[in-house]
């Protein structure tokens, strides 16, 4: 059974670069381009692990983490963060909202992607 995945990513180029490459190894892919259609996707998919960018136009991930974390049903599903500005975030704030990896953009592989997500559901 294939694994689900939510990619929350506002560039569609960049979503659709994301689930090309999850789809090539059989996940099953899902995606939003916004905090708000996230949390209604996550809701109906209850998927396996979320790739989640951090920078979300006209928001940031924190508006969505948050609603993560106040559903129990929801607030244990792993996520890996992208984001340019990797550097500026802590990870031991993030791991209280299940961020198990911050990607860096600027320097991440598509190899990379992958072993995030493989981590984050072991």
């Amino acid at each position: 059974m294939s694994q689900r995945v939510v990619i929350v990513e506002d560039t569609l180029v960049q979503l659709r670069h994301y689930a090309r490459i999850l789809e090539r190894e059989d996940y099953e892919v899902h995606s939003a381009t916004s905090p708000i259609t996230a949390i209604d996707i996550i809701d109906q998919v209850h998927p396996d692990v979320i790739l989640l960018d951090f920078m979300l136009t006209g928001s940031n991930a924190m508006v969505l983490l948050h609603e993560l974390l106040s559903h129990d049903d929801l607030s244990q599903i792993p996520i890996v963060l992208v984001t340019s500005a990797a550097d500026q975030l802590s990870e031991t704030v993030m791991r209280q909202y299940n961020v198990t990896q911050i990607l860096d953009k600027t320097s991440m592989l598509p190899g990379d992607i992958l072993a995030a997500l493989k981590r984050a559901v072991l």
